[in-house]
């Protein structure tokens, strides 16, 4: 709309500058005067100019003429299409000019413009490798989805245009939520172009959501094979795709089958927390406890987690307190100062009734960096060292509002699952999940939250502990405690 209001105030300012200098030299005195062969006309300098004018027009016809008849002389020599070409010269100039526009207008969002300047190039042109893209693309941006997959669908019928076309309608059934359909058009797409990165991508995330773990596989290694993908990098996702089908199969109670993709993907990735617990169930369902014992102290050098541990216990299920607390200093001896060694020592040490040196793997962790499990566990020692129940309800007290400590994140939204999965459940990311600490939250508890220690009895937040070691600072962690938390992963 503005840029028709700037050519209508042009055209009117140009025909009232032709007016005025019309006027003008109407009004001038002089003039010019011709003589040829005897004859002489006097011009007046209107008349001059517009004799100049006309001049030029038909200079301007005379060339075209010119051109015609050149064109005509080739034709009677035998060139048959040199009149056509010569009346096609100027549409294919004002069609190309239509063409620019259109995607000038469309990289600056004016949709409508856009969509009259292909429908012009196509009638100018002839050439729908060029201007139906165009049209599908204005159509989509004016939200004109009907006429959108219809031009898409034309791009079909031409081999040159007919992977465009395919993403396109792509794209579109993935914007209107029906994947299957995505799917498949994705897969069409990579025969037809099988190094296109994009579609790669779209297709790995449409695998990986539907549950397709050898397709995604598959395309995880063309991928590879492309070079868009660093081969640590293939080899981690590749790991966690194996892990995924293995995961489905023990679903489906195919354990063989299970055992040899979960030992692949713990021998893709040793780091993989859940693909180093099922390989080692694995050994251990087949009574290769040694081996077992060896993927997990790996896994647990690189990340100490509650399920490793777990897994340990498992190797020898039965033994007592103290010959698990022994066995597991194949654990407890690797990364000592991490948080989760020191609280599965404190647990150990707590099943076996050595209260004072549970105290002692945990009391910097309650001062310095409290969480609901280490506030428990600190409850749990007090209660095995005789305090009061009144110290006892103080600790837990102050788990209410501890953070609940590392948990499975994902990367790209943020999002708390409570166990690993391979595809986030919020943004759909694929291996975006990691074993870390939620960010604080700065929502401060609700007005009175800060006397529950002095309603329950126990040393309230910020006062001096009764012993040394008792003391926790509170914090305004908003995320609920779970009380069994502690317990839930106790080998």
């Amino acid at each position: 709309m503005l840029w028709s209001l700037i050519k209508i105030l042009a055209f009117v300012a140009a025909v009232t500058a032709m007016t005025y200098g019309a006027v003008h030299l109407s009004d001038l005195q002089g003039g010019a005067t011709i003589t040829f062969a005897g004859i002489e006309v006097s011009l007046s300098p209107l008349e001059v100019v517009a004799g100049l004018l006309a001049l030029v027009v038909l200079v301007w016809v005379g060339l075209k003429l010119l051109g015609l008849l050149v064109a005509t002389f080739n034709f009677l020599n035998g060139d048959e299409t040199a009149i056509s070409r010569y009346f096609s010269r100027n549409r294919e100039r004002k069609g190309y000019q239509a063409l620019s526009e259109g995607m000038m207008a469309l990289a600056l969002g004016e949709g409508h413009l856009a969509l009259a300047k292909a429908t012009k190039a196509e009638r100018y042109l002839e050439k729908p490798e060029l201007t139906t893209l165009l049209a599908a693309q204005a159509a989509e941006l004016v939200g004109d989805r009907a006429k959108a997959e219809e031009t898409y669908k034309r791009l079909l019928e031409d081999d040159r245009t007919r992977f465009v076309g395919i993403r396109g309608l792509m794209k579109q059934r993935l914007d209107a939520g029906e994947k299957d359909t995505a799917l498949a058009l994705a897969q069409k797409a990579l025969e037809l172009k099988p190094k296109h990165e994009d579609t790669q991508d779209v297709l790995l995330q449409l695998q990986a959501e539907k549950g397709d773990w050898q397709g995604a596989r598959a395309t995880l290694a063309a991928k590879l094979k492309a070079g868009y993908l660093p081969r640590d990098v293939h080899r981690r996702r590749d790991a966690v795709l194996a892990l995924s089908e293995a995961q489905d199969v023990l679903a489906d109670g195919a354990s063989i089958e299970q055992r040899e993709q979960a030992i692949e993907a713990n021998k893709l990735s040793p780091d993989l927390i859940p693909a180093a617990t099922m390989a080692a169930r694995s050994y251990i369902a087949d009574g290769n406890t040694r081996f077992a014992q060896r993927i997990l102290a790996k896994a647990w050098t690189a990340q100490p987690h509650p399920d490793l541990a777990a897994a340990f216990a498992e190797i020898a299920p039965d033994e007592s307190p103290k010959d698990r607390l022994k066995r597991f200093r194949a654990l407890t001896k690797i990364n000592p100062d991490h948080p989760e060694t020191r609280m599965l020592l404190a647990e150990l040490n707590i099943a076996a009734e050595d209260f004072p040196e549970a105290r002692r793997a945990i009391a910097d962790l309650v001062e310095k960096d409290p969480t609901a499990r280490s506030l428990t566990l600190m409850a749990a020692v007090e209660r095995g060292q005789g305090a009061d129940d009144a110290v006892v309800r103080g600790w837990l007290t102050k788990a209410l509002t501890a953070p609940r400590g590392p948990q499975w994140i994902c990367g790209k939204c943020h999002n708390i699952h409570p166990a690993w999965v391979p595809v986030c459940a919020n943004c759909h990311g694929f291996d975006t999940l990691s074993w870390s600490a939620p960010p604080k939250s700065d929502v401060s508890m609700p007005a009175g939250a800060e006397m529950l220690p002095l309603i329950v009895g126990g040393p309230a937040p910020g006062d001096a502990p009764e012993t040394p070691n008792d003391a926790a600072p509170n914090t305004t962690e908003v995320l609920p405690p779970d009380p069994d938390e502690a317990n839930e992963k106790r080998p």
